[in-house]
């Protein structure tokens, strides 16, 4: 007869590796039955302590028992802790994350942007003849929009392959260094199209490339360090009532970055006001020498001028809601809201190419050159200006 008393006896004396072996045969056992008999039947054979076990081995054969702690998975006894714990559930055992269809457009976005950047980026690292302050400038452009568009991909992957506080705001953090190096770019190239009106005569100097290459360090500099605080310690990864629009970019956070971004358009509109006074000023000036102005000259002023006007209106159109709108909501506000003044900045970084890069037309002779190896005659070689650009 099973004792259980004289059983707990002699199992004091063996090894404690032996005592859990035969504890989880016999939660094996338990479970084997459990699955034969149902919850129910199962629960009716719990009775004064030992006549469980003598019932599942009345009712279990030994030889199917061994088979059963085979290929049973069960509780396993771990003797440093005390409990019972369970084996890892496999991959199988995860349920899919529904895929929201805005995270599947932008990641789509990115990918467009990131491949429409590395070409121009390859154009201007391809051409000898693209060295120029403003080719530079134009390459910083394209490989901070480069690297938003890897950050959108990557975020698409940490949110649904990934899931890591860490890796959340890394990927957090280079969509943030990017877009800002992004907007500091353009406030840079407006910048180096003003001196080249201003200082017309010194702009091709060294004085100039040096002064390009220091604010392009300047410039990356900034966009690290505001990429760098959620990292830092501006999230809401531990306190979701201060999330902004963005998780895990927190009220602050997004705040500053916002009212940044309006510093750095007020400047950047600022300078095209000039810009355009330049301009004006020198065709008046050449109307005094020839005693007219010319209709060329003055549809080429005028188209100056509507090209600029355009690129301010549509730097601003993409990047002025999503800045106003982080100012006044948070986490709580709808999300639709969030995505649809995000989604016109992320377009910002897709058309910067063609309005940077795609109407010089040195970097289209780059081009042509490498799609069809030719060099088409039509084109002059003079040298060109930030202002042509």
């Amino acid at each position: 007869a099973y004792r259980p008393s004289d059983q707990s006896e002699a199992n004091k004396k063996l090894p404690l590796s032996v005592n859990c072996q035969r504890f989880s045969k016999r939660m094996a056992a338990y479970a084997a039955q459990e699955d034969r008999m149902g919850r129910a039947g199962f629960l009716r054979l719990f009775s004064p302590e030992g006549e469980m076990e003598a019932r599942v081995r009345a009712l279990v054969a030994p030889s199917d028992m061994d088979d059963l702690l085979l290929n049973s998975s069960l509780l396993i006894w771990d003797p440093q802790e005390g409990r019972n714990t369970s084996p890892a559930p496999s991959w199988t055992d995860y349920e899919p994350i529904p895929i929201n269809p805005w995270h599947v457009l932008l990641c789509v976005m990115g990918t467009l942007m990131s491949c429409e950047n590395a070409l121009v980026i390859a154009l201007i690292a391809y051409s000898p003849t693209l060295r120029a302050p403003m080719f530079v400038l134009i390459g910083s452009l394209a490989f901070a929009d480069f690297l938003a568009g890897l950050g959108l991909i990557l975020n698409f992957i940490v949110t649904y392959i990934i899931d890591s506080g860490l890796v959340t705001l890394l990927s957090t953090g280079l969509i943030i260094t990017a877009f800002s190096a992004s907007v500091l770019n353009i406030l840079a190239i407006t910048v180096d199209r003003y001196l080249s009106l201003y200082n017309a005569l010194t702009y091709h100097t060294e004085r100039t490339v040096t002064f390009t290459y220091a604010t392009l360090m300047l410039m990356w500099l900034i966009s690290a360090t505001l990429g760098s605080l959620p990292i830092l310690g501006w999230n809401c990864l531990e306190s979701e009532n201060t999330c902004s629009i963005c998780r895990p970019v927190n009220k602050n956070n997004a705040a500053a970055l916002a009212i940044s971004f309006l510093l750095v358009f007020a400047l950047i509109l600022q300078l095209y006001l000039q810009i355009c006074k330049i301009a004006f000023r020198h065709a008046q000036q050449i109307a005094v020498q020839h005693q007219f102005m010319t209709t060329s000259q003055l549809s080429s002023t005028t188209k100056g001028v509507s090209t600029l006007t355009t690129i301010l209106c549509t730097f601003g159109c993409c990047w002025i809601p999503l800045a106003m709108y982080s100012l006044v909501a948070d986490t709580r506000s709808p999300v639709v809201y969030t995505y649809t003044t995000a989604l016109p900045a992320i377009c910002h970084s897709i058309i910067n190419p063609m309005i940077y890069a795609f109407r010089n037309p040195e970097i289209l002779h780059s081009l042509r050159l490498v799609c069809c190896g030719c060099r088409p005659y039509s084109l002059t070689m003079r040298p060109r200006t930030p202002s042509d650009v």
